[in-house]
């Protein structure tokens, strides 16, 4: 290790850079660039990432929606095209069936004039269980969400989105404890919600189900319903199997596929998620073959200075130096244009990701979010950029050593 703190060494070193002032930049361009395409795709990455886990934050990811449509087969003396309904009596059933459930929201929904006054406009009515918000988590802005009381006492009570406060109420006008009207009803307003970044239900006033269900005579039909599995359980397989039943107790044919409608919400965002790993792999891809190429060039150019250097070679080499020595300035020439490279193509990728927070992630409906780069990954990489370094310049290491002084000075 004397030969690091030897001033002898990084004179001709530097002499060495020196000489070819213009060869050494491009040098160091090609390096620099491969690590700032590594550190810039894989914060970009990131920021997609971590806006994908922002809008799903609040939502249970591994859940399923299920509806009734028509069947399009003849079943048990059904005709083709007979209109399949849901049932509260389904909801029970599925609940005593299948242990794997966590959560099973019934829901009912209609569009309604809804009235403040003066102001009114038409909005969704979502007639829900206070469950409803572990499913979908509610950021109240006002007051709370549904609760047990209400769904028991059948309670005229209402839970509006934030634009529909806006609408109907002055501003900063606390509406809690106020009514509005909805299909000539009048209903006591106990919250106000904000819309979260995924709501499948858009600008919603949510009243107790059994009151929706009363107000609106929908008996024991409801609309659709919302499915989460437990952990560890497959939401898929529980989909088929919910649906098969759901066919037993309709009487509709096993094979019948549009009877029942579903989505599932686990199913796409596995997509997502199978989408950014790939974009990951290929960042890493990109970001690593880049640098290779880039560390290839610092060997091209050290053969090249190898060779332009014999003269300078030769001489020490007659005057005692060792080939180990040799070989020890010309790798450790190689680390340190692959770390200054590394060191600049990582401040300047930085730069850019704090510039790309700055605009593309801020807002309120950023593209990325928190755009980064681990300090472990960052490390990581340099390491990996130095090794690249220490082998690359092992080659043009080993021609200096090949180099004989007589036939240096001769060739001269």
């Amino acid at each position: 290790m004397k030969f690091l703190f030897d001033s002898d060494t990084w004179q001709e070193i530097y002499g060495g850079i020196r000489k070819n002032k213009t060869r050494t930049i491009i040098t160091i361009i090609g390096v620099l660039w491969g690590i700032f395409l590594l550190v810039v795709l894989l914060g970009a990455a990131r920021g997609m990432e971590n806006n994908f886990k922002n809008l799903f934050g609040d939502f249970a990811t591994n859940s399923v929606f299920v509806w009734a449509q028509r069947t399009d087969k003849p079943f048990k003396g059904f005709q083709k095209g007979r209109r399949v309904r849901l049932t509260t009596n389904d909801v029970e059933v599925l609940k005593n069936e299948y242990d794997q459930i966590k959560f099973l929201a019934p829901r009912s929904q209609t569009n309604s004039t809804i009235t403040n006054g003066f102001k009114s406009g038409d909005f969704n009515v979502n007639g829900d269980y206070p469950v409803l918000d572990q499913v979908q988590k509610k950021e109240l802005v006002y007051g709370r969400f549904l609760n047990d009381n209400d769904i028991k006492l059948k309670s005229k009570v209402c839970v509006i989105e934030e634009e529909i406060y806006k609408q109907l109420f002055e501003k900063n006008e606390n509406p809690i404890g106020q009514y509005v009207i909805i299909s000539n009803i009048n209903y006591k307003v106990v919250g106000v919600y904000k819309s979260g970044n995924i709501d499948f239900d858009g600008q919603a006033t949510y009243i107790p189900f059994t009151t929706f269900q009363q107000v609106y005579n929908r008996a024991n039909r409801i609309g659709w319903m919302m499915i989460t599995a437990k952990d560890g359980y497959d939401i898929k397989q529980l989909e088929t199997d919910i649906k098969l039943t759901l066919k037993n107790l309709h009487k509709v044919d096993p094979e019948d596929e549009r009877a029942f409608g579903s989505f599932n919400m686990a199913v796409e965002i596995g997509k997502i998620t199978g989408f950014l790993t790939g974009m990951q792999f290929l960042t890493w891809f990109v970001g690593i073959a880049t640098l290779i190429a880039g560390v290839f060039a610092i060997g091209n150019i050290l053969l090249i200075t190898v060779k332009e250097r014999t003269k300078e070679i030769g001489i020490r080499r007659a005057i005692g130096a060792t080939p180990a020595s040799v070989r020890q300035q010309v790798i450790l020439e190689s680390v340190f244009l692959t770390t200054i490279a590394g060191m600049l193509g990582i401040v300047f990728g930085g730069i850019i990701l704090f510039i790309m927070d700055s605009t593309v992630g801020s807002g309120p409906d950023p593209t990325l979010l928190n755009p980064t780069v681990s300090i472990t990954i960052v490390l990581i990489a340099f390491l990996v950029l130095a090794i690249l370094g220490t082998l690359i310049g092992l080659i043009p290491a080993y021609m200096a050593t090949l180099v004989k002084p007589i036939e240096a000075l001769r060739d001269e």
